[in-house]
Formats: structure tokens, sequence, C-alpha cells
């Protein structure tokens, strides 16, 4: 089975459109985003592009706030500062990854939690790790998304995450342990979290003896087709986070992308694998949009 992120996503992204416009047709202004961008990173910009598009789509308003890569770190702790107090501007986020002179820990330590739609500051991380009531970092929460609206429980299962970094590794393995409190479409919430989290990274020995234990797989290591065939039990879940480009003469751009799973091998062993493009991708998006929203609602996802 393939979980198709981008088909997933144009369904969250309808019901976003109908909420929203349901707001305004109460007489209330739309919800708005702000993106910081630094520089002119080529990657970074279509990024941009792309979540600007998608906030179109479903009604948000966004802006754009473009600096040079040489203004200091202090002159965007002041501009920070001011979106913080922009009652305008519902979420903001700074565009990753930034110039060597600017410490992104700083930077992200100075977004109001309330309006850190990435989800990465210390205050709503910390939050996600006690369990309280967070905006959730946007990847995990597209992961988590995608497992639930096919269906697919984390509950008592052996989850292999890939990766240790603060935007996908660490964030969503400490999602899916958590007790659920949260149902989603398609799952409800005791089918959620509860899960058995293995970490690895680049450290780990014998990986592969590891992954063969997961019901589900999570890559996230930057490292084009780590993830083999072998390494995968019948029927597991794989989850590509990955996005990298490899060469290739037969394409048009002389490249293509390809994800941390060696997606030809594995998609028969698997039971269900996400594609790259067009799975967690767009599904990161999309939470981006889902975290805008419950920020201008001034909401956190409350336990029942």
């Amino acid at each position: 089975m393939i979980l198709d992120g981008k088909k997933t996503a144009q369904e969250i992204r309808g019901e976003l459109r109908e909420q929203i416009q349901a707001i305004r047709a109460e007489g209330k202004r739309a919800p708005k985003l702000a993106i910081v961008m630094v520089g002119h990173n080529p990657a970074s910009e279509t990024y941009v592009a792309n979540k600007i598009k998608a906030c179109a789509e479903v009604g948000i308003e966004a802006e754009k706030i473009a600096y040079d890569e040489y203004i200091t770190e202090q002159t965007l702790l002041t501009e920070i500062q001011k979106l913080n107090n922009d009652s305008s501007i519902d979420g903001f986020i700074v565009q990753l990854p930034l110039p060597e002179h600017i410490r992104e820990s700083v930077i992200l330590s100075a977004i109001d939690y309330r309006k850190d739609v990435d989800g990465l500051t210390p205050m709503n991380v910390g939050r996600t790790v006690q369990g309280l009531p967070a905006i959730i970092s946007a990847t995990p929460r597209g992961i988590r998304e995608l497992l639930a609206r096919y269906s697919i429980p984390t509950a008592g299962k052996h989850v292999v995450v890939i990766g240790r970094s603060n935007i996908v590794g660490k964030p969503v393995a400490l999602l899916l342990m958590q007790r659920p409190y949260l149902s989603l479409p398609g799952m409800s919430a005791s089918s959620l979290g509860d899960a058995t989290v293995t970490v690895c990274h680049s450290k780990t020995r014998d990986l592969a003896s590891i992954c063969r234990t997961a019901d589900i797989i999570i890559v996230a290591a930057g490292s084009p087709g780590l993830l083999t065939a072998d390494m995968v039990k019948p029927g597991a879940t794989v989850i590509d986070v990955g996005i990298n480009r490899v060469a290739d003469p037969a394409s048009a751009k002389g490249y293509r992308l390809v994800g941390d799973v060696d997606y030809e091998h594995v998609a028969p062993v698997a039971g269900a694998i996400t594609p790259v493009p067009g799975g967690v991708g767009p599904m990161t998006i999309v939470s981006l949009l889902q975290n805008t929203l419950q920020a201008y609602n001034h909401s956190f996802e409350q336990k029942h």
C-alpha cells in the first residue's frame, strides 16, 4: 500500500478551506502567517514559495519578510520581537537554514511559542516531552496524521526512528511514544501514540537487525538508499522523510529526487510505504497550515 501524502494533504487542505470559509462567514479576519527568509538559498526560496501557495489555497494570508544574508543576529532578534507583538500575525516561521553567523538556537528561542507554527521552540518541544498541549513540529505531526488517515495504529507497536535531528527524529519519537489524548480523522485516540520507540543514528551498531524487529520504520537520516529490503520485516510500514538529489543524466534537470529508502526493492516487502516525492513532504506543508489555524484560534490540542 502506498501512503499517498499528496492526496492526503489535498483532503486536509479541503477541510481547512471549509473551516476558514466558516470563520470569514462570521465576519472575522482570515488567519495570517509570516515567513521570515534570510539570504537567498535556492532550496529555501522554493520551500517558501510552496508554503505561500498552500496558504492561498486554503484562505490563509501569507506574508514573506525577506532580509539580506548579512543581517546581524541582534537585528533579526529585534524583528522577531516585532512579530511576537504584532496582533495581526497569528504565526510565523524563520526559514532554516540560517547564515553561519546567526545562531539557530538563539533565534528559535526568541519566538513566542504561541506563534511558533513550526513547533521548534524549546517551549513547544518541552511541552511535547511532558505530554502537554503544544504546537507540534510540522513534519512529525504530518507523519502521525498520515498514519492515522491510513488507519495504521502505533499503540503497542515497535517503531524504529533512524535519525536524531531536532526537526524530525527526536520530536517524532516523542510524539509516538506519548500517551494519546487526541483523536484524528480515521483513528481513535486509543490507537495513536503508546508506541515502543527505538531511536537509531550514525553510531548505532547493527542497524539492520534492529530495523528487522520494527513494525514501523521512520527514516530521516539524509542518506540516499540507506534502508534496504533486507532491513525490513515483511509487512512493516516504512515512512521515508529523506529527500536527496542524485545525479541523473536522463533527467532534464540533471538530477532526480530520492529518499532515504531503496524504494524499488523495499516497496514489495513493506506493507505500506511513502513515496519520494509525494509522501511526507506535502504532509509537512499542510501541517504548517494546521498549526497556523491552531495559533489563530489561540488553542492547543486539549486533553479529553
